[in-house]
Formats: C-alpha cells, sequence, structure tokens
C-alpha cells in the first residue's frame, strides 16, 4: 500500500509553491477562489455554505460547537485541527459530545489520512483569533490561507508521510513475526501430551486481546466473589428458570461463561444446546464441572476471543451473559456482546439481560473523605497537598453506607442492549440532585441497574439502597465539599468517553457550577 495514494494533497498553484508571486497576484488568486471553489458544507448538517467563515457562523449559532474554545480547551495546532475534521467526517459525532469531553476524541494518527480533499482543509486554523481587529473567524468572510503557511503544511505533510510509512513498514515485521509466533504455538499444542489433546475436541483456541484482563478471570477467588454474590447469581438463575418456557429446545449461547454456572442454568432450564465461550483458563475447570454434573451432552465450552472463533451454529435463539462491569462500563464485555449480538443471534432471538441503566446519587461523608482526601494535608508532619489533585482522578470502589446519602438519585444514561452500539459508552447527562438533608456534599456515587424483561420479570440494582453487590459503587470524590440545605438542587453535568489507550477504561467528567473534575478509571 502507498502511502502517497492514502494522502489526498490539493495540488499547488504557483503561488503555493514557494514561487515569486506579488500581492495583487495573490489577491486575484484568492478572489478566483472564493468565487468558484466548492461551497463548505457544515460540520453536523448537510447546509452549504459560500465560505468557512459563514459556515463556523453558522456551527457556533445553530450547533453550539465553537471552534476558537476548543482550540484554546485542548491547545490545538494544525495537525490536530485536521484530525478533528477527518474524526467529524469519519464518527459523526454529536457537537455536544466534543465540547463537552474531557480528552480531544481525535488524537490518534489514523485522522491525518483524509479522506476526499475539501475546503475545511484549506482553512488557516493557525491564525484563528489571532487578530484582535477582526471577527474571531475572518475578515469579510473570506479565509485566505498565506504562501508560506500552506507551503509550510504542505512540507510538514510530506515529513508525515515519511514517518507513516515507516510505521507501516514496522507494523508489517510485527506482523510476520506474530505469524511466526502462532505457528511454534500451534506445533507445541500440537505435539503436547495426551491430555491436552483429550481437550482439542472441546476447546478452540483463538488469538488473545487485552491479555491481563482475561488473565485476572483465571484466579478462581474472582469467580468465588462472584458466584457468592447471590443478587446476581440469584437474579441470573430466577430469570432463566421462572421462564424455561422461553429455553425450552432452544440454542444458548452463555458469552464469557466462566466457571459455566448460567450455561448450567440455561441446560436445566431446558435449552437442547448450550454453548459457553470464555477465554480464561478457567474454562478448563468448567469442562470438568460440566463433567461432574453429567450436562457434557447439552454443554459444549469454547476457549477463545469470541471475535476470532467460529461457533459450531450460524445461529442462536438465546445470549446469556453477565458482561457488566464496575459503574456497568469499566472493563465490562459490552463490544464482545454486541458482537454476538449482531453476528450470531437469530432475528426475533433473546436477550439476558436486555437492558441497563446507570444512576448517581450525592454523597455525604466527611470522615471517609478527610481519610481519603484531607490525609495529604498532614502526613507524619509533612504537607503532601500536591498529592490531592492526583488522588481525587481516581474513582474508588467502595460501598456507600445508606446513612451517607444526601440527595436523591437521578438516572443519566440507559442502554437498550437490542439496540446499543459500542458507542454507548460515549454519553453526556445535565443532572439535578435535590438535597434530602443538610449536609457538606463529598462525593457523587455511581451504579446501575439491571432488567430482565421476559414474561416473569427480574432485575437487580447495584446502588446503596440495595443489597450489597461485588461490584459496589464507584465514588467520585469532589475537589471541594459543598454545602447543602435540605431541598437545595445541585446542579450539573457527567460525561463519559472511552481511554484512548485502553479501550475498556473511562473518563468521566464531571461539572458543578464552574468547577469541573476528571476522572479515570484504568
Amino acid at each position: 500500500m502507498s502511502v502517497e495514494d492514502d494522502l489526498h494533497c490539493p495540488p499547488l498553484s504557483d503561488a503555493c509553491s514557494g514561487g515569486p508571486a506579488n500581492d495583487e497576484e495573490d489577491s486575484d488568486d484568492w478572489d478566483e477562489m472564493e468565487v468558484s471553489g466548492e461551497q463548505t458544507t457544515c460540520l453536523f448538517c448537510p447546509l452549504q455554505f459560500h465560505t468557512i467563515a459563514v459556515a463556523l457562523d453558522h456551527c457556533r449559532s445553530d450547533h453550539k460547537f465553537d471552534l476558537l474554545e476548543l482550540k484554546n480547551k485542548y491547545n490545538m495546532d494544525c495537525y490536530s485541527y485536521i484530525k478533528m475534521i477527518n474524526y467529524i467526517r469519519l464518527q459523526k459525532p454529536d457537537p455536544q459530545l466534543l465540547n463537552e469531553s474531557s480528552i480531544a476524541l481525535w488524537e490518534d494518527d489514523v485522522y491525518l489520512k483524509p479522506g476526499e480533499m475539501e475546503t475545511w482543509l484549506m482553512y488557516d486554523f493557525d491564525d484563528l483569533g489571532s487578530a484582535p481587529s477582526t471577527p474571531h473567524y475572518a475578515i469579510d468572510g473570506k479565509t485566505p490561507i498565506s504562501n508560506i503557511n500552506f507551503s509550510d503544511l504542505q512540507k510538514q505533510i510530506q515529513d508525515l508521510t515519511m514517518q507513516v510509512r515507516h510505521k507501516d513498514m514496522l507494523l508489517e515485521n510485527y506482523l510476520r513475526d506474530m505469524e511466526k509466533m502462532r505457528k511454534v504455538t500451534r506445533t507445541i499444542v500440537e505435539s503436547g501430551d495426551s491430555i491436552d489433546k483429550k481437550l482439542t475436541h472441546n476447546v478452540v483456541s483463538s488469538g488473545c486481546d487485552s491479555n491481563d484482563y482475561f488473565n485476572s478471570y483465571s484466579h478462581f477467588g474472582i469467580h468465588h466473589e462472584m458466584l457468592n454474590d447471590t443478587v446476581r447469581t440469584d437474579s441470573y438463575r430466577d430469570a432463566i428458570l421462572n421462564n424455561s418456557n422461553c429455553f425450552a429446545d432452544k440454542i444458548v449461547l452463555d458469552l464469557g461463561c466462566g466457571t459455566g454456572i448460567l450455561s448450567m442454568f440455561s441446560a436445566k432450564a431446558g435449552a437442547h444446546k448450550v454453548y459457553g465461550i470464555d477465554q480464561s483458563d478457567v474454562i478448563y475447570k468448567a469442562m470438568d464441572i460440566i463433567r461432574e454434573n453429567n450436562l457434557e451432552d447439552q454443554i459444549h465450552l469454547i476457549r477463545g476471543q469470541l471475535e476470532k472463533t467460529n461457533l459450531p451454529v450460524e445461529k442462536v435463539d438465546i445470549i446469556v451473559s453477565e458482561w457488566m462491569g464496575y459503574f456497568l462500563l469499566f472493563e465490562g464485555m459490552l463490544d464482545s456482546f454486541i458482537y454476538a449480538r449482531d453476528n450470531y443471534l437469530k432475528e426475533d432471538g433473546l436477550i439476558l439481560p436486555n437492558r441497563c441503566n446507570i444512576s448517581i446519587i450525592g454523597v455525604s461523608d466527611t470522615d471517609r473523605y478527610n481519610k481519603v482526601i484531607n490525609f495529604w494535608d498532614n502526613v507524619y508532619g509533612f504537607s503532601m497537598k500536591c498529592m490531592k489533585s492526583e488522588v481525587i482522578k481516581e474513582a474508588f470502589v467502595e460501598i456507600v453506607p445508606d446513612d451517607k446519602l444526601i440527595t436523591d438519585s437521578q438516572v443519566i444514561t440507559e442502554i437498550n442492549l437490542r439496540k446499543c452500539d459500542v458507542n454507548a459508552c460515549i454519553f453526556s447527562s445535565k443532572f439535578n440532585l435535590t438535597a434530602r438533608k443538610d449536609g457538606d456534599l463529598t462525593a457523587i456515587a455511581g451504579y446501575f441497574d439491571t432488567f430482565f424483561d421476559l414474561d416473569n420479570k427480574i432485575e437487580f440494582s447495584t446502588g446503596p439502597q440495595a443489597t450489597k453487590t461485588h461490584w459496589q459503587q464507584t465514588v467520585f470524590f469532589l475537589g471541594e465539599p459543598i454545602t447543602l440545605k435540605q431541598g437545595e438542587v445541585i446542579e450539573g453535568t457527567i460525561s463519559c468517553t472511552r481511554l484512548t489507550k485502553n479501550v475498556r477504561g473511562l473518563a468521566i467528567t464531571i461539572t458543578i457550577d464552574k468547577n469541573r473534575y476528571q476522572y479515570v478509571m484504568d
């Protein structure tokens, strides 16, 4: 693949090639471009405008998208601008998401490779807002690019082209090495002892992404904790067994089956065949468990990553999965669930659970706040206050006592598992929490509820007012406590995005009045 083919750069006119040109010729060229050039299509709707300046005014007034404000917020340069334009064209995000995200969502270098050239990429972004005597974006609605700036930009694109070519070469070498490693591993597995060979008929090994994540589920203590979570396990059991008419003679996929408990519930409910898949080594013990319970004819277990594994059937009638993580979405398996739904579920198939939501509630726990945050004011007689800003960025997973709740709760996002896509992890919501008593608001706690909307409905909550679960609550401590009186309403915004370097991680931003707090779940 040629890098030059991927980077569609506009042809340079004589005036932009660094050759001599007088001001009059320069002006004529750009006047002509304004008259005869392509119209500019809005970044967020189909409307077209004669100039970028007018398009930017439209974006600012109609879509609440202020490019200058974004430039200052993320300290953007021309490269970041190019990536942002390409990101918007490819991903088509809501402008509110761009405004409220705590991070620049377009930082990946893949967005330096544009599709078709368009007028937005001709805009002189470096000069945006630099002339105090002129409006934000243009003079008389025109946005000329200087010869020097455009020439520099072309040179920089050429440099980037070389960098991309070098990275492509490294990537090819990496893929070659990976293929060699796969062949070696396959040889070792195929020449293994007789015990290993007995497992191959029941196991499909696959490539592994997020090794640390899946390896963590090889520790049996985690499965003991989850099985001992009666709220979780009883809810799944009741949803399956109390709706056994839905399972009779059906084919079931248990995604992330672990020890196989949901597979066995499904078999007990009368399923004709259950396919359980898991990428961690606990699958081997699950096979022993299935044989212990004489269910090997009904339940077929597969070791592998669903996205890289071919199931023995084209479609299933039911997908059962306990995919949820802390704050519902952190280190969850939502992406894998969506892949299973879109590729293996019959059109009229069932999903268990089929609906979830995330809620927040205000916390007033001064003692806990002092132990976690104010602890750094005086550590063995030394001030370590500089640590507080870093500690506050961490989200804490813990139980919030019911008597420490100070406000009512509010749902901030709902996920319909029948219709959602992988962008369900990216959302923003305004909230209004009313104080139920006087006190200091020290944190915002998040939790989720799960619903099985079947003939016999089942639901459970991980909230602080419900029975404890292993998910507990996710606590976001504030930088400074806020004093509230009973009946007072606290207003704010909470937004959530994925982390760039860890797709299973989350970046959470909470804004209350003029205070913005950013948290990382990594």
